[in-house]
């Protein structure tokens, strides 16, 4: 049995900045610190930065006063910032900037008067928070169907914009069908969904033909995670969705010559590691890495968090020399 890894796979760079920011924030700061849901959504993650310190929540309400808050990776609306702003939290934002940008054109399109329809998923934290920018006037599909269903003001005032981890082709066919209702619907300047999940999924439809099986390492809750595996199963591979190597059933193996292990952006490479061994454990022979994009996208930490200085000792005194 031979194992192949995706390249790309694991950490985004809006995951990396998000991680890194709870961390600053501890080293800066001390325990505890608060997070606005979860930071990304990877249960090791959020796991080990409980330990560390960071104490998650749901609401502002649930941060005690004088606290610092941190808003994670996947944003927030402007009533969670302005409660927040209003309750004189010390607030750090580890939104994404790509989602960040999202928000500017959601922001921007409907100061134009344009109506908005939002494609992405009801209920997922990016999605709240990207239509919570505004207090009206957007609209959410899923959906082909949905946009049969879709009503609006008007339809020569109209924009779309996207969540960032949506399924590529997914996504394209609802652009489609709204672009056949209506047609003078005004899209991003640049597409909406971010670098790194078109790069995992475009590493996912190269190693899927080549495999019998593809493992997929991220939490139910990861969107770009989800995915993965649905993009594998439509290349006609048989996907599993695993958040650690303790998930991964020996069974699924029987008969397996050839597996591929790909991992969602909010996967640390240490469960890949973990993974890896477990089918080694269990008969692999070889691993290797297939070709793939070299990813050196990086974003800039906010204000107020960088490193603590480094202390200098005081120089020595040498004893013989009088004070």
């Amino acid at each position: 049995m031979d194992v192949v890894l995706a390249q790309p796979r694991g950490f985004c760079a809006g995951v990396d900045r998000a991680i890194e920011i709870v961390e600053r924030a501890l080293e800066n700061f001390g325990g505890p610190v608060y997070v606005r849901h979860e930071i990304v959504h990877n249960d090791h993650v959020v796991g080990e930065l409980r330990t560390k310190g960071a104490v998650f929540v749901d609401s502002v309400d649930d941060v005690p006063d004088g606290a610092v808050l941190i808003f994670s990776a996947h944003g927030v609306s402007r009533a969670v910032r302005t409660k927040a702003e209003a309750r004189g939290l010390r607030v750090f934002d580890a939104t994404c900037p790509l989602v960040t940008k999202v928000h500017v054109e959601v922001s921007k399109m409907r100061q134009e008067g344009r109506e908005l329809v939002m494609i992405g998923h009801a209920g997922h934290p990016e999605v709240e928070g990207t239509m919570g920018q505004i207090d009206d006037g957007i609209h959410l599909v899923e959906t082909v169907d949905d946009v049969a269903r879709l009503q609006v003001a008007d339809p020569t005032r109209l924009a779309y914009v996207t969540q960032t981890t949506l399924s590529v082709d997914d996504c394209q066919a609802v652009i489609d069908a709204l672009r056949q209702k209506f047609p003078l619907i005004a899209e991003p300047k640049k597409q909406d969904i971010c670098y790194a999940t078109q790069n995992r999924q475009d590493a996912v439809k190269f190693m899927a033909p080549q495999c019998d099986l593809v493992l997929v390492i991220g939490s139910k809750s990861s969107s770009n995670s989800n995915r993965l595996r649905e993009v594998a199963e439509k290349m006609g591979c048989e996907a599993r969705l695993i958040g650690s190597a303790a998930q991964l059933d020996a069974s699924w193996l029987v008969g397996r010559h050839r597996i591929g292990v790909t991992a969602g952006a909010s996967a640390p490479e240490v469960l890949v590691s973990e993974v890896v061994a477990r089918l080694s454990e269990l008969g692999a022979a070889r691993v290797s890495t297939l070709p793939g994009v070299e990813e050196k996208v990086t974003f800039p930490l906010p204000r107020g968090l960088s490193p603590k200085p480094a202390v200098s000792a005081p120089p020595a005194t040498d004893p013989a020399t009088p004070a």
